[in-house]
């Protein structure tokens, strides 16, 4: 059966290595702090910068994928405000439920999902390289605005987003490759070395991340997101990707990527910045769990839905 063996050849594999980085947490309780910023300063920049670099890029790509993202995004955005409206969620709770919808986790989770469904493929990979860079932007430009203009001003709240490597690593990874600089084998080596390590590196960090959140309260909250993330979004896609004239292998790795859960990022900036963290923390957990379910699906229907 099709949906078993893709949930056996790709989502098993992310599952164990998972579980291993969730039993070598409880085992050794690692420095979460230490490994977000090892997958955020050095492993996800290197393999953007990688990947942008040594991908065939055109102009039309970019643009179907930007499209694609600032789209998905809005839709989300909106859906969100309206269920927030119709259960009169607090201020808090509103930015708290429409970050879990709208930040998915496109690199720790998304990335080996892309590996692994269309085996390695560096055009697939490309254009999930691309929606994982914009949706760390996203992240660190309206994620901790929204957080933090009230109380620090428009301009303070920025800086985080100047701080980020991805936006310079995507900048330099496609100005390399749309000018045709080759870069000498002593500096692309390290750069493809560090690449390489992310998927193992980001499902431990994944695993320790999910292991130690905690869940006691606002359950309904958290399956109203589940239910937004997981099968809105891959609903919300599949629409958007009709009105886009891009092919095959294009339309699936977009459908795929927007299964993915709520993002890690999510609960940690909800943490940092006092903002319904128990809320966020167990969105990201049952949607990592529930996603094993959606996104089996998703790429089973990306193969009948985009031929």
């Amino acid at each position: 059966m099709e949906i078993l063996n893709i949930f056996l050849n790709v989502l098993l594999p992310i599952l164990i290595l998972i579980s291993i980085g969730a039993f070598l947490h409880r085992q050794f309780q690692f420095d979460l702090s230490t490994l977000a910023k090892i997958n955020i300063y050095y492993l996800i920049p290197g393999l953007i910068f990688t990947r942008l670099y040594e991908t065939d890029l055109a102009w039309n790509m970019f643009a179907d994928v930007l499209i694609f993202f600032l789209a998905l995004s809005a839709v989300l955005y909106f859906v969100s405000k309206i269920i927030s409206k119709i259960f009169r969620f607090h201020r808090g709770m509103q930015l708290a439920f429409s970050h879990s919808t709208m930040f998915f986790n496109s690199g720790n989770y998304g990335v080996p999902v892309n590996d692994l469904a269309f085996k390695q493929d560096p055009f697939a990979m490309a254009i999930q390289v691309l929606i994982l860079t914009f949706q760390n932007l996203l992240v660190y430009s309206y994620g901790i605005i929204t957080l933090q203009a009230g109380s620090q001003g428009f301009f303070k709240s920025l800086i985080p987003y100047f701080k980020m490597p991805i936006t310079y690593a995507m900048l330099l990874g496609i100005g390399l490759n749309v000018f045709d600089i080759r870069l000498p084998d002593f500096i692309y080596t390290p750069g493809s070395y560090i690449a390489d390590a992310l998927i193992g590196i980001a499902l431990l960090t994944l695993g320790a991340q999910v292991v130690q959140l905690n869940f006691s309260k606002n359950m309904w909250n958290v399956f109203l997101s589940i239910s937004v993330r997981l099968m809105v979004a891959p609903l919300a896609a599949y629409i958007i990707i009709l009105f886009l004239d891009v092919n095959t292998m294009t339309a699936q790795a977009m459908f795929i990527a927007s299964a993915a859960p709520s993002s890690v990022n999510s609960a940690i900036i909800a943490q940092e910045y006092e903002n319904e963290p128990s809320f966020a923390s167990q969105a990201v957990l049952f949607s990592t769990i529930f996603s094993v379910i959606t996104v089996t699906l998703v790429i089973y229907l990306s193969g009948i839905l985009f031929k």
